[in-house]
């Protein structure tokens, strides 16, 4: 029965009701497949995007290398080492080895089959994070080297030598329990990295802008660089920090207050929002990173390095600091370094106890003493160094 129209009345089946096929009912069919099709492509994606995250992840943390060796030989001498008086402060030994062997690195002298600590820094992270301060220790500083196991099994007999004799003859390990017996700072985690670890960092971030007041025209460090702002990529940076003789006056002094300054232009383009903030260009340079370094036990992946590093980024780059130890020329040879003792304790007593120091691109002198820094009374005594925060241009 239809009405005067046509249309079936309300309550009837007819054409469109649901039984036909261009029902309503159809429609609600597709609607429910398309439902079920959507639901099953989102799925997919997510598996997919966990998948990749989970294949990048097991990259990132399978590229450390952990240093397995040492933590046997640390553990060895357990009893011998310092205490560790502050808890969440944490000293880090970073060490540059100048090793020949791997991947680009023959590139830079012949592989002798040993590797030297090129540059060694101290890195005290205070508790609550509040400061980071980066402390290098001279390669030729003459120090107690502690008897030390060598790659071949064999051991070393102490003796007093020059400081990258540790890393040479006894690697990490070695290295450790010298710097702890220099300072009496326990160290609680280390840090090697090579050559070509280091190129690939810089060239991760793009590049590191540093400030020339002069230009340079170096064969040795295949540098040739204009003055005033200039970019340097990884080989270039390589060059800058590691050149001795034909930069500044020739000095390690000169060379060490050079990377100081590098590692501070470093720590402000890492902290950059374009690099942190843009998974883009914050893989590669976690790739770099975690390929390129050896790392004791506990920092041998990325939650180790995660836990470590995640209260770094709220440290303002004024409160990076950098130094060098308080060092004089050795008695017996002006070409090798010696503690200047009481300033040199001051500093390591006051990272011992979490206690703040500042530093200063000048810091007054005593008459009697020129190299020494004036003693004070300040909570936060005053070493030569700079921060992160400082401009190299000026």
């Amino acid at each position: 029965m239809t009405d005067t129209a046509g249309t079936p009345p309300k309550g009837t089946l007819g054409p469109g009701a649901g039984a036909s096929a261009t029902g309503s009912g159809l429609i609600r069919r597709r609607r429910r497949r398309w439902l079920r099709g959507t639901a099953v492509g989102v799925a997919v994606v997510v598996v997919a995007a966990v998948g990749t995250g989970w294949a990048l992840y097991a990259k990132l943390d399978g590229n450390i290398t952990a240093d397995n060796a040492a933590a046997a030989e640390l553990a060895r001498y357990e009893k011998d080492r310092p205490t560790a008086l502050v808890k969440d402060a944490q000293n880090i030994l970073l060490i540059g080895s100048d090793s020949r062997s791997g991947d680009g690195n023959a590139r830079y002298g012949r592989d002798s089959g040993t590797e030297r600590s090129d540059t060694t820094i101290l890195l005290h992270l205070s508790a609550g994070r509040r400061s980071a301060t980066a402390v290098s220790l001279p390669r030729d500083l003459m120090v107690d080297v502690p008897a030390c196991r060598q790659a071949d099994g064999s051991r070393t007999e102490p003796m007093f030598a020059m400081f990258n004799y540790a890393f040479q003859k006894g690697g990490s390990a070695c290295t450790i329990r010298t710097v702890e017996k220099l300072t009496g700072i326990r160290i609680d985690h280390h840090v090697v990295v090579d050559f070509h670890g280091f190129k690939d960092m810089v060239d991760a971030v793009d590049g590191v802008e540093i400030c020339l007041t002069k230009p340079i025209s170096d064969k040795a460090a295949k540098l040739k660089l204009p003055a005033g702002k200039v970019t340097l990529d990884g080989e270039q940076a390589l060059g800058y920090v590691r050149a001795r003789k034909s930069l500044g006056n020739g000095s390690d002094t000169d060379r060490m207050d050079r990377q100081q300054r590098f590692l501070g232009a470093l720590v402000n383009k890492v902290q950059s929002n374009d690099v942190l903030l843009n998974p883009v260009r914050l893989y590669p340079v976690l790739d770099a990173a975690t390929s390129s370094l050896t790392t004791d036990p506990d920092l041998a992946s990325l939650r180790g390095l995660y836990e470590l590093v995640r209260g770094l980024r709220d440290i303002p780059t004024e409160r990076v600091q950098f130094l060098t130890v308080p060092r004089e020329s050795y008695a017996y040879d002006a070409n090798r370094d010696q503690l200047v003792e009481d300033e040199a304790e001051q500093l390591f007593a006051r990272l011992r106890t979490d206690a703040p120091v500042a530093v200063a691109k000048e810091v007054p002198r005593d008459s009697t003493t020129p190299d020494r820094p004036t003693a004070t009374v300040s909570p936060a005594p005053t070493f030569r160094g700079n921060t992160a925060a400082e401009d190299t241009c000026k």
